[in-house]
């Protein structure tokens, strides 16, 4: 049986707009095997884990296991478990780190202030190289074990703080490499690609090729972030943010005898969400309140597919509005091993536009497809 990757990379299947959502990651190292919903299917309390799910629910925060790279026996003996907490939003992103004996402590964060980027001066700051994640979580898919396994052993051969990871999302681009404090996700990742990465990570830019996006925004943000870059040619991790997200109506059908439709239509721009600003004015933390918040993993089927409008600023001022839309036209493959024949849902900007405010629109430059 085909390889979900093996599937993906055959079907030459986009990898921008891929990456996992969340603007905060909470660590928590757990070694021995992890099963296939591995917070509650490891050697980790599994009503700890039901609770640190729950707790970080809707709260932009992101639990996810780690363990060193390496054989890992069916251990109960570990007595220190290091914890880690990134937030990734950018201009804002920072790492902080424990060792604690018992996890549980873990549920006395406050999640809804990490998930916004405030840490409280909480553990002490982590100020070593770039914190590389590699997915290995075979359970969850054998994709990941086989190929992401490997990466993590040769990674760790040549020196790089990696830690196995039990799921960043997109089995089918394994192997998959995340790289904090930045969060930014990589598919089908070579060990020379990973290098690059943590290289540019290390000097505060981020590795294009393979790029996936930032988990700090949703999947259409993701894409039309690494659009603007690629239009650039630029790396610098933070100059660029993402101001709104805004979904766009389906073009309603109009009557030729009626000259005035009131059906509403497609806008030509986005109306800024509640608490955004010009990209010319101070930022204040991403804002979150229009964006679109389903899965986007799934081809939507029937009626119109879904748009956007994502406005991109850069620190010198500049800012632009990029149309995404989410399409189903690749080459049918599975989301991961065993999985039915789907079409992807990918993201495919369409255009991107220089503005000097958040409704102008001039200076259009179209993208191809």
């Amino acid at each position: 049986m085909s390889l979900c990757a093996t599937a993906s990379r055959e079907a030459a299947e986009p990898l921008a707009g891929t990456a996992a959502t969340a603007r905060t990651w909470l660590l928590v190292e757990q070694t021995g095997p992890w099963g296939a919903k591995a917070l509650t299917a490891s050697h980790l309390d599994p009503a700890l884990g039901r609770a640190l799910e729950t707790a970080a629910k809707g709260t932009g925060v992101r639990v996810a296991l780690i363990r060193r790279p390496g054989r890992h026996a069916d251990r109960h003996d570990a007595t220190r478990h290091r914890l880690f907490l990134a937030h990734t939003a950018p201009g804002r992103s920072w790492i902080r780190t424990t060792t604690v004996a018992d996890p549980q402590s873990a549920l006395g964060l406050d999640f809804a202030a990490l998930g916004a980027g405030e840490h409280g001066d909480l553990w002490e700051p982590y100020t070593g190289e770039p914190l590389v994640l590699v997915c290995t979580n075979g359970k969850r898919d054998r994709c990941c074990a086989l190929l992401g396994r490997p990466l993590a052993a040769d990674l760790a051969a040549a020196g790089t703080e990696v830690w196995e990871v039990t799921h960043i999302g997109g089995h089918r681009f394994a192997p998959t490499l995340f790289v904090l404090p930045y969060g930014y996700a990589y598919g089908r990742t070579s060990l020379s690609l990973a290098a690059d990465a943590v290289a540019a990570a290390r000097s505060g830019r981020i590795a294009l090729d393979h790029c996936r996006g930032r988990s700090t925004w949703d999947r259409p943000a993701q894409a039309a972030d690494l659009a603007v870059r690629e239009f650039l040619g630029e790396d610098r991790a933070d100059v660029l943010d993402v101001v709104h997200t805004d979904r766009l109506l389906p073009q309603a059908p109009t009557r030729s005898q009626d000259p005035s439709p009131q059906a509403p239509t497609r806008p030509q721009a986005p109306t800024p969400s509640p608490g955004s600003t010009s990209p010319q004015a101070p930022k204040p933390p991403h804002d979150t309140t229009s964006r679109d918040t389903a899965p986007h993993d799934t081809a939507v089927t029937g009626g119109e597919a879904p748009a956007w409008t994502v406005t991109v600023a850069h620190s010198d001022g500049r800012a632009w509005r990029v149309t995404v839309e989410q399409r189903a036209d690749g080459a049918p493959a599975p989301a991961s091993c065993g999985a039915p024949l789907d079409p992807p849902a990918r993201m495919t900007v369409t255009a991107v536009t220089a503005v000097t405010a958040v409704t102008a629109t001039e200076d259009s430059t179209a993208l191809s497809v």
